[in-house]
């Protein structure tokens, strides 16, 4: 047997208190592994850990960080429990829904291990809050599942020279790295050196719209939390300047290297992060100017006399689950790319929509573009058609 590769970084934390007769029994499996030993352990119980997002990330995150024994641990999240939540984010159960994310995770870590201090912040991290959030805490877990706020972190941690854990998740697939812009011998690299722009808006979607295969968070959350043990007690090999993907269906992962960029702008401060990701391109935030019907104004319009044709521009996968009766299935890449106008009718009022209107805007600018001027779109798309005109309807 061989033993463990050295740290290629000093511990991230000093050992805590003595260990007490009860966590020397919780923690000896830990106890007995040279390479973490009283010292490491005393290291977990000593660490301060923010994770970004009670959800389908943050669940393993914080459960595996919690029986770890990490002595603090802060959630940051502001949403509440929902059913299609519990596919996949198995820190909350049946009997939270519409609870606080923030306030069932604690109940669940407690439960794992009632010698965790856990920190709730019910709120949503944003510019005006995060650098004095992050400075709290030794390091800083970002389980958030959109690029506005993936920027955010990454450029909050840079300021508080935090080392940051990242993940990502999208059907079948996961990433995994730590950035730390700070690190020792000129190591340093973050988010921007992977990702120096966002990703076109549109072009990748939530886990909302694209779906996730729930058991991939497991994976993917598992490593987040390795990675974060690691780095405290100094173990192994961290991903700094590392990327990791996951491909589920193939169960192959992969490593890439990530390069610091010589031409990277310095952060200083923070900014507008869902100006800078563009969360709706100009063009679609335009064309959806004084082009946008309310739902109940969509009702009336169906039941008059002459009703536009409407269009449903989800994925059909989407359309097996609802949809507004009536509508015609033409996914919102077929518009985008023009493929599809050639069968969308000239004598009749055009209405788009998707799930939650950001399809159905980009789609829109398409039809305008091309001439169809009367088009129109359905702002909340069937989410808020669902809440407003048919609240039988199943939503997702």
């Amino acid at each position: 047997m061989t033993s463990a590769p050295r740290s290629t970084l000093p511990p991230l934390v000093e050992p805590g208190r003595e260990l007490t007769r009860d966590e020397i029994a919780r923690y000896s499996r830990h106890l007995i592994i040279p390479d973490v030993g009283t010292p490491g352990q005393r290291r977990l119980k000593n660490a301060r850990v923010l994770v970004i997002g009670a959800g389908g990330l943050g669940s393993p995150v914080l459960l595996y960080l919690a029986a770890a024994g990490v002595g603090t641990i802060g959630v940051v999240d502001a949403d509440t429990v929902d059913a299609s939540n519990l596919q996949r984010q198995v820190i909350h159960g049946v009997g939270d829904l519409d609870r606080s994310k923030v306030e069932s995770a604690a109940d669940s870590i407690v439960g794992v291990n009632p010698h965790v201090r856990v920190q709730q912040h019910r709120f949503r991290l944003d510019a005006s809050n995060a650098v004095e959030l992050f400075s709290r805490y030794d390091l800083i877990v970002d389980g958030t599942d959109n690029f506005a706020t993936r920027y955010l972190c990454n450029d909050a941690a840079i300021l508080t020279d935090k080392p940051l854990v990242w993940g990502s998740i999208y059907r079948f697939d996961g990433q995994v790295s730590v950035f730390w812009e700070g690190a020792p011998d000129g190591r340093g690299c973050n988010l921007r050196d992977l990702y120096p722009q966002a990703p076109p808006p549109g072009t990748v979607p939530s886990c909302a719209e694209g779906g996730v295969l729930g058991v991939l968070c497991a994976s993917v959350g598992s490593i987040m939390a390795t990675e974060a043990v690691k780095l405290i007690c100094g173990l192994g090999q961290p991903l700094l300047g590392r990327l990791m993907t996951y491909d589920a269906l193939a169960m192959e992962y992969r490593t890439l290297r990530v390069e610091k960029d010589p031409a990277g702008a310095r952060i200083t401060e923070l900014i507008d992060y869902a100006e800078f990701c563009g969360l709706t391109s100009d063009d679609a935030t335009a064309a959806a100017e004084g082009a946008t019907r309310t739902p109940r104004e969509l009702r009336a319009a169906l039941d008059g006399s002459d009703p536009p044709e409407l269009i449903d521009v989800r994925q059909p996968v989407e359309w097996e689950i609802n949809e507004i009766p009536g509508a015609i299935g033409i996914p919102h890449g077929e518009i985008v790319s023009g493929r599809a106008l050639g069968d969308l009718p000239h004598d009749r009022p055009i209405v788009l929509y998707c799930k939650t209107g950001v399809r159905s805007a980009e789609a829109l600018a398409a039809l305008h573009e091309a001439g169809f001027a009367d088009a129109t779109h359905l702002g909340g798309g069937i989410a808020a058609w669902a809440a407003t005109v048919d609240p039988e309807m199943p939503v997702y």
